[in-house]
């Protein structure tokens, strides 16, 4: 069953902020990933996503680390699995439930946009 995590990630010289948060989905070889300013909740309005380069498998565990090239330091603050499949279109929209961890909901990117909703089917189905 494919993974997915979310991390903070803080100290990246390109952040203005000073913080976000990478979000991860398993794929393959590598994790497709979508820098975030919040942390997604059932509930909240969509937010901006703006998908990143591939990241490591070795961040779909729960860890803390520097980020490579001097990028600042990532933790992990949820971890699970999820069902559905990503499209090989990067545009396409992606439609999966987290199945369990923190973020268990359906978890919605498009447009740009992110989104996570209460669960609405059985666990374990896919939307």
């Amino acid at each position: 069953m494919p993974r997915y995590a979310l991390l903070e990630h803080t100290g990246a010289p390109d952040d203005p902020s000073g913080c976000h948060y990478d979000l991860l989905l398993e794929n393959g070889e590598h994790c497709r990933a979508w820098r975030l300013a919040q942390q997604p909740a059932v509930g909240e309005p969509a937010q901006a996503a703006v998908e990143l380069a591939p990241h490591r498998l070795v961040w779909l565990t729960p860890r803390s680390a520097a980020v490579s090239g001097g990028r600042g330091w990532a933790h992990g603050i949820a971890h699970g699995h999820y069902a559905g499949a990503l499209p090989s279109d990067a545009q396409a929209p992606i439609r999966v439930q987290l199945l369990d961890g923190a973020l268990a909901g359906r978890l919605h990117l498009e447009g740009g946009f992110c989104v996570l909703e209460g669960c609405t089917t059985p666990h374990g189905n896919a939307p």
